[in-house]
């Protein structure tokens, strides 16, 4: 059930030119539970006092089994942005309203197929974060699999792309392919892709027997790999959609 509570920021460093991610704790110093896949919203008001919010998916790496003290967002810096201007200025020790969590982009038990595909981009691949050590558990019974397709014009917008590497390495079944569609890296991976993850999809022949997909992120992105994954004959029940879009 969601809840209304005040944030204070514990921590903060930036991911990439335009992506700052922060880390807080609940005021009343609670924990937080929630599912790996929901967000937050944050309240606040516009110069004017009119009451506005924005949602941030929960990026704190956890089980979904109990409750996390730390909890952390990842926010893309908009240009003449209200929640930019607030979260960029934001100090140590400072507070903000929020309340959740919220959402059902999560994965379910009757997720029975043998694949994941996830897609993201940007600050999208934040729910894939949360959800790996779940995904470590699906894949300790050895007959699961589950591909990473992440979408970015280039490798300082790979967010989380350390992690996400180590734990590919760490957990046979686990595929990252971080997809660049403006400039490849200086010192490009076997698994890196040119062009869009949308684009990717092909390579990995999807079938409706095989897979489940979760997308995330653009909402272009999320059309056009919605699209495709019909296409390639996955019904709509098997494919999970969350889109971003930018808010000023």
């Amino acid at each position: 059930m969601a809840e209304h509570f005040t944030l204070r920021l514990a921590d903060s460093h930036m991911l990439a030119p335009t992506v700052r991610h922060l880390a807080f704790e609940r005021a009343d110093g609670q924990p937080l539970a929630f599912i790996p896949g929901q967000f937050l919203q944050i309240h606040f008001n516009y110069d004017d006092g009119t009451p506005t919010k924005r949602s941030y998916s929960v990026a704190t790496v956890g089980d979904g089994s109990s409750p996390v003290t730390r909890i952390e967002i990842a926010v893309s810096y908009v240009d003449g942005g209200a929640a930019t201007k607030l979260l960029s200025e934001l100090e140590l020790g400072g507070t903000i309203e929020a309340s959740g969590p919220y959402g059902r982009f999560c994965l379910q038990d009757s997720d029975t197929h043998p694949r994941y595909l996830l897609l993201a981009t940007g600050t999208g691949v934040t729910p894939y974060r949360a959800m790996l050590p779940q995904f470590a558990k699906l894949l300790a019974k050895g007959d699961r699999e589950v591909v990473l397709l992440y979408g970015a014009r280039n490798e300082t917008e790979l967010l989380y792309n350390e992690e996400f590497e180590a734990f590919a390495q760490a957990h046979p079944g686990f595929t990252f392919h971080g997809c660049l569609s403006r400039q490849p890296r200086e010192l490009p991976r076997i698994n890196d892709r040119a062009g869009h993850v949308q684009g990717v999809l092909a390579e990995l022949a999807p079938t409706a027997a095989r897979d489940i997909a979760y997308l995330c992120g653009n909402p272009n992105m999320v059309d056009g790999a919605f699209n495709a994954l019909k296409e390639f004959g996955l019904p709509i029940p098997q494919i999970r959609r969350e889109k971003y879009i930018s808010s000023r």
